[in-house]
């Protein structure tokens, strides 16, 4: 039975192994073969290849990984060419390479891919860094050296952090140059940067120094100068030699280099003097390897074997790397039942009896199997963690940021993906929350250009010959402003004069030439004018601009030189006095509510009074009549009538406080009313204005129509266009109600108060409703607007901007008063503190007096008090009450008559006595 079993699976298995035409291997094979394909001789292709070859060893050399079975690596030249690549490549096709590693070159690496992309196997490069071979076109693609992208990242935040918005870029016109370029352009773009020029170099190796030089010529012209390197180390050190002969290396450039420089600098022994004096100041990248005891350790076997030269570079360490992943994740394969076996391809078949042999080249069966546990793989390796993201990219990318100085180079600082620049390593960041404040990004001070250590302002007008060229609007109106002069293509007023004087205050020359807009018969749209900045027809726009929304969406402005903002100018008319002129001061619920308190004060005096006062007593109408004397008569002086209690002397004396703010207020305002010109207008505001259906004017070109009819929502056949000052006069006196007059005109502020320094019939009416400014316009992320705009906060501190102004601008023909047109009346609301205060003392001296009544009345019968129930006693008891201190009141009259009586009476026996003795009197008068 078993003899039977065994017999069974023996033809199974032959069946198998044996059927087509295919290669067959047990799961776990003594020997695995890889490949690797790169450029031997270049600097990348050193370091690697002796990378690779002590990994192999170190693989073999380990029994807990492939468990006995030998990694084998073979090593094609492909020259740095991609037929070259391509055809190596098919070589290792033909024999039973599981996986290849390389190539070092992105140009060679597009085209292999597509050969491994047909024989399922897959390649593994430690130094093609294109962004676009991570894209699902290329699957069995896999990088274990970061991506381009994330260095393109890095480089834009250095831009962005030093704060230049434009880059010039030279690059190797191929598919690594151009797509990492690409990339670049998308990060500066998210930082609102850009490249304004790109600059790329033929990648044969025979360009000439003259191409070079015709090359860098051209970015000498040019405004910016940050420059971005992304060639080759060949090409770079020859474009550095040549900006060092033509002075591009000196001060107010800044030179950024990829990670092709750093890599030179690490694995080549000592540069010469001369190379190291083309670069001096050079920023470069290169790929940041965490610190670690295998790293040293290796570093230091490294330097053993090779005896320092060529050096350790990153791309050796990720070489070295790639070995070691392709290790594991065989290892894993094999785990998950994985064999290696190959067949053909039918479509190759086909091409079989060609001289071209395709029929040897083979599909790796379980090649996707050995994908995923590559892109699955989680190791530590010479790199630092080796994992994959969903994007096939290696996770936690990050770069050193160096400074070349000197006879070598410093650090300057760290980037990573995680939280952006830093000054310490990335490593230590990652077990914070990331944070990629402004604030937190940092570097250390570097070495620029030219040996200094202030950072380049990275741009200077462009030498190249070409002025600016700045529009400027031909206005037929308030010509004081901007005004061509005849004949010429020469403008003056104020806004040129400004212009003038704050370009003299930059610190470089500014050619420009100013272009005429306009047909000269009417006012230009400023929209439009502003809208050729966009279309690259003019450089910039001067003149009386205003800054509003829709203008500052495509285009920068500069800090405003001058306040603006809608207002309303209307016609007024003079208000007369006539005879009912002294109603006037108070409004009609004040003057009802100070009689009312007139009233009011004069029967609380009264009630605390009439009782112990004589003056206050009397018949009812004599009484009235003494309470609205009394009352009124504190008006205009001093009363006849005396106080004598304490709390009715206590109302008298707040009442008169009261008294004399409202005199005295009153009689300001009826003086003003009676001496000083009054005027009105049926218009109050913007409100008002919008709310009737008169016409209303605007000036020709001005964005006040734009603003009317959308902001406002006005209809566009009430709007009236004016082209001058005289044609304002003409259509306000009209009025609304004749053809061709408006009821106001709205504009902006400088051009109102121009127009009302020499016309004094018409005045501002209401409030600002808008608040902007003029400025002058450039394109978007101008550095120049920056630079204006400081001149201009310059001009406007040293005084010279208000002495531009008053040169233009100051006319005395009539006062121009921007201040409410009818004066306000003095309503209640300015004056209920003082009748709430008078309010409260009358409250409380009433509350005083009856509660004193009160206590009165129980201490002179508290047998009656005790009795609540006995209401006729208790009644009496009040009315006895009142009838004794009516009683005690007329003897207290009485004695204060009598006392009076005995005074007089002395007093005329005095003066008798005096009369009998002349001397005597004398004495006394002395």
């Amino acid at each position: 039975m078993n003899a039977i079993v065994l017999v069974s699976l023996l033809s199974v298995f032959f069946v198998l192994f044996s059927s087509g035409h295919s290669r067959n291997a047990t799961s776990r094979p003594a020997v695995v073969n890889i490949g690797a394909i790169f450029t031997l001789d270049s600097t990348i292709g050193k370091v690697a290849k002796i990378a690779m070859e002590e990994a192999v060893k170190d693989v073999n050399a380990n029994s807990s990984i492939l468990h006995g079975t030998k990694l084998v690596i073979t090593m094609h030249d492909s020259n740095c060419s991609g037929f070259t690549g391509m055809v190596e490549a098919l070589k290792f096709m033909e024999t039973d390479v599981v996986a290849i590693i390389g190539p070092q070159s992105s140009v060679v690496a597009h085209i292999i891919s597509h050969v491994v992309n047909e024989l399922q196997v897959p390649l593994l490069s430690f130094a093609a860094t294109d962004p676009t071979l991570n894209s699902l076109q290329f699957p069995f693609f896999v990088r274990t050296i970061q991506s381009d992208l994330y260095q393109m990242t890095a480089i834009a935040e250095i831009v962005n952090y030093y704060g230049w918005k434009q880059v010039i870029s030279i690059f190797i016109d191929d598919d690594y140059g151009r797509n990492g370029i690409l990339a670049l352009s998308d990060k500066l773009a998210e930082r609102r940067c850009k490249i304004s020029y790109k600059l790329g170099i033929p990648p044969d190796s025979g360009v000439s120094n003259g191409e070079i030089m015709d090359i860098l010529v051209k970015v000498a012209l040019m405004e910016s100068r940050v420059v971005v390197l992304h060639v080759n180390s060949k090409l770079g050190f020859e474009v550095f030699s040549v900006a060092k002969y033509l002075g591009m290396m000196g001060n107010g450039y800044v030179w950024i280099a990829t990670d092709w420089l750093s890599s030179v600098l690490d694995s080549s022994s000592p540069l010469s003097s001369e190379a190291m004096g083309t670069m001096q100041g050079v920023l470069t990248l290169r790929q940041h390897i965490p610190d670690s005891d295998r790293k040293r350790s290796f570093s230091s076997r490294w330097s053993k074997l090779t005896s320092g030269s060529p050096g350790l570079n990153s791309y050796g360490l990720c070489a070295y790397d790639s070995v070691w992943l392709v290790a594991h994740a065989i290892d894993a394969f094999f785990d998950q039942g994985g064999i290696i076996s190959f067949s053909n391809d039918s479509r190759l078949r086909s091409a079989g009896g060609s001289d071209l042999h395709l029929d040897a080249m083979s599909i790796f069966d379980d090649g996707r199997l050995l994908l995923e546990n590559i892109l699955k793989s989680d190791l530590v390796g010479l790199t630092g963690p080796i994992k994959y993201d969903s994007d096939r990219s290696r996770i936690l990318p990050a770069y050193d940021v160096i400074n070349v100085v000197g006879t070598g180079f410093r650090m300057v600082g760290f980037w990573s993906n995680y939280s952006g620049l830093s000054t310490v390593p990335p490593e230590t960041l990652y077990i914070r929350p990331p944070n990629r404040s402004s604030a937190n990004q940092q570097l250390y001070s570097v070495i620029w250009p030219g040996e200094t250590s202030s950072k380049p302002r990275g741009w200077v007008f462009p030498n190249n010959g070409k002025q600016l060229r700045i529009g400027v609007p031909i206005r037929v109106s308030f010509k004081e402003f901007v005004t061509r002069v005849q004949g010429t293509d020469m403008f003056k007023g104020f806004c040129i004069d400004v212009f003038t004087a704050a370009a003299s205050l930059l610190p470089y020359a500014v050619p420009y030439q100013f272009v005429p807009f306009g047909n000269g018969k009417a006012n230009p749209s400023y929209t439009e004018l502003v809208n050729m900045i966009t279309t690259g027809v003019l450089d910039a726009v001067v003149g009386d601009i205003a800054i509003v929304t829709n203008r500052t969406k495509i285009v920068d402005f500069t800090q405003p030189y001058a306040a603006s903002g809608l207002v309303i100018v209307a016609p007024f008319r003079k208000l007369k006095s006539g005879a009912w002129a002294f109603l006037q001061p108070f409004s009609p619920l004040m003057w009802v509510v100070t009689a009312c308190f007139f009233i009011a004060v004069g029967t609380v005096v009264w009630v605390l009074e009439h009782r112990i006062n004589d003056e206050f007593r009397g018949p009812p109408k004599h009484q009235i009549i003494t309470v609205l004397w009394f009352s009124l008569s504190t008006m205009f002086f001093a009363h006849r009538e005396n106080t004598v209690s304490t709390l009715g002397r206590f109302v008298l004396i707040i009442w008169l406080f009261v008294v004399l703010i409202i005199n005295s207020s009153y009689t300001a305002s009826l003086t003003s009313i009676l001496t000083v010109q009054q005027l009105s207008s049926p218009i109050k505001g913007i409100e008002s204005l919008k709310e009737s259906d008169d016409p209303i004017g605007y000036q020709v070109g001005s964005f006040a129509e734009y603003y009317l009819s959308e902001e406002l929502g006005i209809n566009k056949s009430r709007l009236v266009p004016l082209g001058s000052p005289e044609a304002y006069a003409t259509a306000l006196q009209r009025g609304p109600n004749k053809e061709g007059g408006v009821a106001a005109v709205v504009d902006e502020r400088p051009y109102v108060e121009l127009f009302l320094s020499t016309q004094c019939t018409f005045r501002i009416v209401g409030q600002e409703f808008t608040k902007s400014g003029w400025g002058f316009a450039f394109p978007r992320d101008s550095p120049l607007a920056v630079d204006m705009s400081t001149a201009i906060l310059e001009l406007t501190e040293n005084g010279d901007l208000q002495r531009i102004h008053d040169k233009w601008l100051m006319h005395s023909g009539c006062s121009s008063d921007a201040s409410e047109l009818e004066s306000d009346r003095l309503e209640l609301k300015s004056f209920w503190g003082l009748f709430l205060i008078c309010g409260i003392a009358c409250f409380l001296s009433l509350f005083v007096y009856f509660w004193q009544i009160t206590r009165q009345l129980y201490s002179a019968h508290p047998e009656e008090s005790a009795s609540p129930g006995q209401g006729s006693s208790r009644s009496g008891g009040i009315h006895r009450l009142l009838s004794l201190m009516d009683e005690k009141e007329d003897q207290s009259r009485g004695k204060n008559k009598r006392r009076k009586l005995e005074r007089s009476l002395s007093e005329n026996d005095r003066d008798a006595e005096l009369g009998k003795n002349p001397k005597r009197k004398g004495i006394e008068m002395i």
